[in-house]
């Protein structure tokens, strides 16, 4: 008889922890790219969290470490990523990711039919971009005079309704184009953002394998996981990931656990953990993978930090900071000139270890972001996204 593997919320999110580089820092020699992958990529959004992201989880890295994988070595690349949102992704890996999210079906259009592209549409608008954009370097702008070009004027047409304003048609795709390696983000121009193909960085995946892989990789770094919890993670169909997760147990690619007496899953023979929970103090920016990702959230969340964190419910508007590998507290930065004021509001009493370790993180803050820190503590007054 098999014996099911039990796990408690401490010892998950002690390997959790562990495995994206929060218990210890990544050691200098490790590359950039090493720990986005051990991520599932940084959200990148805004690019200082993204930096942030990756500076707390490895020593001596700066933002212009960051900037330099991205804009110089290549060896990350700003794109699309899960759930169609902006991630950093490691280059290598990139087909990976680009088979596996091309890969996810999506749920009904948010458009009403006069809005909304056909299919057809959008796979001409998906090719229109990558051939505009093959070794070149376009903002928006160009971008769109590119597409309406290739396309017809139904491209350009400003329909879609986006921040207070109207976008033209074509751009219901653009994460659909990055997730097809038609298009990812080039270095800024002036102010502007410009847009280009990304390099090959070897053969497609084929979707199948390349779903099974993915899966495996969130495990990994996620697990114990349900389906329910890895399509929260991806905006996937519930139902979708349900069957997908039952296709993989079947041919004995992941294994059921007990993850405090829920059924779970995790890769197969993936059931070592440590005993946790994962001791220490961190900060972690807006948006983070640990806590975007990190399920159940009332575990992650607990007591007071489940109604002050989670904005509304959703993770990642506002910077944490983890005590023991849960949130305890939320924090901001404000920086001006070559400072910047690190405000830290703890929703536990710090002990004297901790505060001393709440020290260090700030200084690391600041050392990423290539400033001078000063530490207060207090109530963060400003909103999330602030």
């Amino acid at each position: 008889m098999t014996t099911t593997v039990r796990i408690t919320w401490d010892a998950a999110s002690a390997r959790r922890a562990r495995r994206q580089f929060l218990t210890r820092p990544a050691a200098t020699g490790t590359p950039v790219a090493d720990v986005v992958g051990a991520m599932l990529g940084a959200h990148a959004q805004v690019l200082s969290a993204a930096e942030l992201s990756v500076g707390m989880r490895k020593d001596a890295v700066t933002r212009a470490d960051v900037r330099a994988a991205l804009w110089d070595d290549r060896t990350l690349i700003k794109t699309y990523g899960p759930r169609g949102t902006v991630h950093l992704l490691p280059a290598r890996e990139f087909p990976l990711f680009s088979a596996a999210l091309s890969a996810v079906p999506t749920g009904p259009s948010p458009f009403p039919p006069d809005v909304r592209l056909t299919g057809e549409q959008a796979d001409q608008v998906v090719t229109a971009i990558g051939d505009a954009l093959d070794g070149r370097y376009l903002t928006l702008d160009e971008l769109s005079e590119e597409v309406v070009a290739r396309t017809g004027p139904w491209a350009g047409e400003r329909v879609m309704p986006a921040f207070q304003d109207l976008w033209p048609r074509w751009r219901q795709v653009m994460h659909r184009a990055g997730w097809a390696g038609a298009l990812c983000f080039g270095p800024n121009r002036g102010r502007k953002a410009t847009y280009t193909r990304p390099l090959p960085e070897g053969p497609e995946a084929d979707p199948g394998d390349a779903l099974a892989a993915f899966v495996r990789r969130y495990l990994h770094a996620y697990g114990p996981a349900t389906p329910q919890h890895f399509a929260r993670w991806l905006a996937a169909p519930p139902g979708w990931a349900t069957a997908l997760f039952g296709e993989l147990a079947a041919a004995g690619r992941i294994e059921e656990v007990l993850f405090e007496g829920t059924p779970a899953w995790v890769a197969a023979d993936d059931t070592d953990f440590p005993q946790g929970p994962p001791p220490g103090v961190r900060l972690l920016p807006y948006f983070d993978a640990y806590v975007i990702a990190g399920q159940p959230r009332e575990r992650l969340f607990p007591g007071a930090a489940y109604a002050r964190a989670l904005g509304g419910g959703q993770a990642g508007n506002y910077p944490v900071l983890l005590v023991d590998g849960v949130v305890a507290g939320v924090w901001h930065q404000r920086r001006r000139g070559r400072r910047t004021t690190v405000t830290v509001e703890p929703l536990v009493r710090l002990t004297a270890r901790q505060r001393r370790e709440l020290d260090e993180q700030v200084e690391r803050v600041g050392e990423v972001l290539e400033a001078t820190p000063e530490l207060v503590v207090g109530e963060v007054t400003v909103g999330p996204h602030a």
